[in-house]
């Protein structure tokens, strides 16, 4: 994806709300030389921070009459505006080895022994990966193919297949669950109880009257 970015020359409180108030975002990039402070259109960059791929891929920043490769790094927002108050980027290249959190995207869940056969509920418990890889090798999202998936189990990062050359973070021996299958719990409904058939007490014969007396 490609932004354009503005030198500014100004920096601090007073000049970055003078910056915001005429629809500017201050920031910075640094990393790989001298930080550079730029700002951004406000619109334009909030609706680029709606998107997936401008959080997690490789970026083109057009500042001046040059192209920079940068990856966003740090982003605030106003407490209760929809108002993006800063923004920051790191410059990378082909041998930046970096860490960054990608989107995970699960697919074949649906075909999975788990679903198809045994009407299984899947849990996304986690929707994305902290991975390490070279700059040049980052996804925009890992693919995750859940169609082997069967009764029961449960998809913890060690058993994710990543694409060479990227590698899962994990802290210490930390093994975080990714994906679980639990059953659906079978809703018995019961058939309401039949009302006892109380069988009509016949009323009781009426006693012949006494024969009648003789004439």
């Amino acid at each position: 994806m490609k932004f354009t970015a503005f030198e500014r020359a100004q920096q601090g409180t007073g000049a970055s709300r003078r910056l915001r108030n005429a629809g500017k975002v201050p920031g910075i990039v640094y990393g790989s030389g001298t930080p550079a402070l730029i700002e951004l259109d406000h619109n334009a960059l909030y609706f680029a921070l709606k998107k997936e791929a401008f959080h997690s891929s490789i970026l083109e920043m057009e500042l001046g009459k040059a192209t920079q490769k940068v990856l966003l790094r740090d982003f605030q927002m106003h407490p209760w505006k929809q108002q993006v108050l800063h923004v920051d980027f790191q410059r990378v290249d082909e041998s930046t080895r970096l860490r960054k959190k990608v989107p995970l995207h699960f697919i074949g869940e649906e075909n999975s022994p788990a679903v198809k056969t045994d009407k299984g509920l899947v849990s996304h418990v986690q929707t994305e990966l902290e991975i390490e890889c070279l700059a040049s090798q980052l996804p925009e999202y890992v693919t995750i193919d859940l169609s082997g998936l069967v009764k029961g189990q449960t998809l913890h990062v060690s058993d994710l297949s990543l694409p060479e050359g990227i590698k899962a973070v994990r802290h210490g021996t930390l093994n975080p669950v990714i994906v679980s299958v639990t059953m659906a719990k079978e809703e018995v409904e019961e058939a309401p109880a039949a009302a006892p058939v109380v069988a009509a007490e016949k009323a009781p014969a009426k006693k012949k009257d006494e024969k009648q007396n003789k004439k």
